[in-house]
């Protein structure tokens, strides 16, 4: 655990169960472990990994103390109290990394079950995706053999028009016959609808990760999701509402924290700048694309941790680090632990566990992702120009029951 990288560490108090008292210190998260050091002894007092947690909880101590309880699999119960700069903002961090811990590796992987598992899950629902697709298509072929028989009705309308147009003309006038009409307005509805679907998919993702957003004090936090376009960069928040989106020419500097914690701002003069601090367990995926679009706006702070590093290193060499261990880690599923006896560790080095899922397997689940994607944009556009169909339908509907009363009514007197 010495060679991770620290997340965030938290002013606090621990409760020593056995001496019934608080322990003031600071609490301090890495990708995959907690652990407690007391001010007074400047030593471990507690240190245990993220995959042995069963439970993260708020309480309240008996001395109404507002708490972050942690229980362990053995049933062990830890409480850290007076989390500075709030309780909350220490739980959101300490949970994301918890459950993306568990979401990304599970405890006891199995190596070919497990990828075939998950390979099985997917296909079944291509399968369903695809029938859905499959359903859906029919239905619009089945709005689309509705709208040609309400073209075809308001033709036949027409000509019905004409015939009684010629039927209330006198018999000696001579020019019983009416000018044909332009073609109908429908028409050229019928093809603005059929050529003019959404086009879904223009504004590329790049990357999507989930995050733990905080604006402006650091006690304000709420999970959300950041999400590199092509074009720019969106911060949405837990329920996928959009909190605030970057141009990409907006977007004044990107400061590197750790590999899991960046900061975006906007500059402006005379008004506040709008920035956005991020932490997330998934964040060495997104480094290296931020790297690519915003090269000239990066900053990796100079006090940034480097665990395991003797030497002093310059800046560019500390850049060049994050950006081969952020790449690195986009990989984990494939690498393996390095070796504990190595002494080559590059700074920000974050250690992967033994691959779960095969190389084959994380190929086949890579083409069956796209085909999902491509689906879900095919089945989402097909559902717009459905949308856009119905309401020519409804439209045309309504000018053909007027018409039927009129020519109704024109008949009877003819009668």
């Amino acid at each position: 655990m010495s060679r991770e990288v620290c997340v965030h560490t938290w002013p606090c108090s621990y409760y020593l169960e056995l001496d019934k008292r608080w322990v003031p210190g600071k609490l301090s998260l890495t990708s995959r472990s907690l652990k407690f050091m007391a001010d007074e002894a400047q030593e471990t007092l507690v240190s245990f990994p993220l995959s042995g947690i069963t439970a993260i909880k708020k309480e309240a101590s008996h001395f109404v103390f507002s708490s972050i309880t942690v229980l362990e699999k053995d049933s062990h119960k830890h409480w850290f109290s007076s989390l500075l700069p709030s309780r909350n903002a220490a739980f959101s961090v300490i949970e994301h990394f918890w459950r993306e811990l568990l979401l990304s590796q599970p405890e006891a992987p199995l190596p070919a079950t497990k990828g075939k598992e998950l390979t099985g899950l997917m296909v079944c629902s291509q399968k369903r995706l695809e029938d859905t697709a499959r359903i859906l298509h029919h239905q619009g072929e089945q709005l689309d053999s509705i709208s040609r028989g309400l073209d075809k009705m308001e033709s036949d309308l027409d000509v019905a028009d004409r015939l009684l147009t010629e039927l209330e003309s006198p018999s000696w006038w001579p020019f019983s016959s009416k000018l044909w009409k332009m073609p109908s307005e429908t028409k050229p509805k019928e093809g603005a609808s059929m050529s003019s679907p959404k086009a879904l998919g223009k504004e590329g993702v790049v990357v999507r990760i989930p995050a733990v957003v905080s604006q402006r004090t650091a006690s304000h936090v709420k999970p959300g999701s950041l999400t590199v376009l092509v074009s720019g960069l969106e911060i949405h928040d837990s329920s996928s509402m959009l909190m605030h989106r970057y141009e990409r020419e907006d977007v004044d500097d990107i400061k590197v924290h750790t590999p899991y914690e960046i900061s975006i701002r906007q500059r402006f003069i005379g008004k506040p700048d709008i920035a956005y601090h991020l932490i997330s367990a998934r964040m060495p995926e997104a480094i290296p694309v931020l790297e690519v679009q915003f090269s000239k706006k990066m900053e990796v702070l100079g006090d940034a941790p480097t665990p395991g590093s003797t030497r002093t290193s310059s800046a560019a060499e500390r850049g060049s680090s994050v950006w081969h261990a952020a790449s690195g880690l986009m990989d984990r599923a494939t690498h393996r632990e390095p070796c504990p006896g190595s002494q080559e560790v590059q700074p920000f080095q974050v250690q992967a566990r033994q691959p779960f899922i095969s190389e084959g397997d994380a190929q086949e689940l890579r083409q069956i992702l796209r085909k999902l994607k491509g689906l879900a944009l095919d089945t989402e556009a097909e559902l717009e120009r459905q949308d856009e169909a119905l309401d020519d339908i409804t439209a045309a509907v309504d000018r053909t029951t007027l018409t039927i009363d009129k020519h109704n009514r024109r008949a009877k007197k003819l009668t």
